[in-house]
């Protein structure tokens, strides 16, 4: 069964817009509150509990209050946070022992789009079978349960407190930051109140940038996805490091007081090279969009390597699957289950500055045996409906750019999601390899398709 609203990561769209509206916000807080808690509450409860978190998105005020309404006419009490990172959520609602845990947010996006995001009881992302069961939810007659049943909700003033210290436990106790300075970007979103403090109370020296969200400015020119604001800021401070995180704080990318960009798969080699030296790592899972060149140091060191669907929550499946605790992607979402069951991108750059301060190196040094290969991505028009798969004249070209790069190169050709368009990428160990052998592919595309 395909579902109709959840995409790879909750229910997502441009406010106003079927579905991101208030009347089917209202009716998806039914629907889960019946499918995932109102029916089986704790031991000694009368009522399950779920935790809504938002970002500084302006519309998270409406869709806060419809997805209230519609979890208490189903008979579940409601704890609000206010604005906190995606991430915390899913801490607090493990640690509170919680039924479910509710993040409206649209991660990197522009503040006209919102989304939904649900986290078990566990802290970890729903899986397809449950999301199904919500869908088919959403389409049956959303009712009322008896007023002696409904639930309530209360404001809890100490998220944000309780989190800070979670993210600071996930950092050596025997080290410390006294002596870094460090520009923080929070996207003027949901971290602009807890990142810079977790970084200011391990020692550091903090210069906050993005931390004046007013419901319109939040990922305007600023955090992980437009890294020039922090680039610009670290030069002009002087500063030893810039950090910055997205929207919704699950996203990492940091920057060197040179002006160097680190993007997730350099991160995530930063942090498993890291954990070696004290522990065995098994293994690390990465995406179809990882370089090549991540693959192909892990396998020099001997840790294994997978890669699954775009997608973090598709990271973490494999992950737990294989019993891995280390995976990421490229865009900064990186997971490091031995400090949290998803994606944290505060989390990951304590992970990140551990690393340097044990090794007492900086981001270049750490980085320096993983030379990430170039890439060349072009993407081609098509015919809607185009079947790519029984393209034979991409086939053909496919076997010969592969066989030509012969173990030195990858090639990734996937559909657009959203648009009539063919995604055809090539890595290689030189930029101008890599840009003929997407050409080819290209070539042989045109015209057919």
């Amino acid at each position: 069964m395909t579902r109709r609203y959840f995409g790879t990561d909750g229910v997502r769209g441009r406010v106003g817009e079927a579905p991101i509206t208030p009347d089917f916000v209202m009716r998806l807080g039914y629907a889960a509150g019946r499918v995932l808690v109102a029916d089986e509450p704790p031991d000694g409860q009368d009522h399950s509990t779920v935790l809504i978190g938002k970002d500084t998105r302006i519309s998270g005020y409406m869709l806060e209050a419809a997805l209230e309404a519609g979890f208490t006419a189903a008979g579940v009490n409601v704890l609000l946070t206010g604005p906190i990172p995606t991430p915390a959520i899913a801490y607090l609602t493990r640690a509170l022992r919680l039924s479910v845990g509710v993040v409206l947010s649209a991660s990197h996006n522009a503040y006209a789009d919102n989304g939904i995001k649900f986290f078990s009881a566990r802290g970890n992302k729903l899986d397809d079978a449950m999301e199904l069961a919500i869908e088919v939810a959403i389409d049956e007659p959303m009712t009322c349960v008896e007023p002696r049943r409904l639930g309530r909700a209360r404001r809890i003033d100490d998220a944000a407190g309780r989190y800070i210290e979670f993210c600071k436990s996930s950092f050596p106790a025997e080290l410390d930051l006294r002596g870094m300075r460090i520009v923080v970007d929070c996207a003027h979103g949901a971290a602009y109140q807890t990142t810079p403090l977790v970084l200011h109370e391990l020692g550091a020296e903090i210069i906050p940038i993005g931390v004046s969200p007013n419901g319109f400015n939040i990922n305007d020119g600023c955090g992980a996805t437009a890294p020039q604001a922090l680039q610009h800021a670290v030069a002009e401070h002087r500063a030893d490091l810039g950090i910055a995180v997205d929207g919704d704080a699950d996203r990492l990318l940091m920057i060197d007081s040179s002006g160097r960009r680190y993007n997730g798969d350099e991160l995530l080699y930063v942090i498993v090279t890291d954990r070696m030296k004290r522990s065995t790592v098994a293994g690390a899972v990465g995406t179809q969009m990882t370089n090549f060149a991540l693959e192909l140091e892990f396998a020099r060191l001997g840790v294994g390597f997978a890669r699954a669907k775009v997608g973090d929550r598709y990271v973490l499946e494999m992950m737990q699957e294989r019993g891995w605790l280390y995976g990421g992607e490229g865009s900064g979402h990186l997971l490091c289950l031995d400090c949290h069951t998803t994606g944290d991108g505060t989390i990951s750059a304590l992970q990140v500055l551990a690393a340097m301060r044990r090794s007492g190196k900086d981001l270049a040094t750490l980085c320096a045996p993983l030379k990430l290969y170039p890439q060349e991505l072009v993407n081609v028009v098509v015919s809607r409906g185009f079947d790519w798969l029984k393209h034979e004249g991409l086939a053909r070209a496919r076997r010969e750019v592969e066989a030509e790069l012969a173990g030195k190169g990858r090639v990734l050709v996937r559909p657009s999601g959203t648009e009539p368009l063919l995604r055809l990428m090539v890595e290689a160990p030189s930029a101008e390899l890599a840009r003929q052998c997407a050409n080819r592919l290209a070539d042989a595309v045109r015209g057919a398709a």
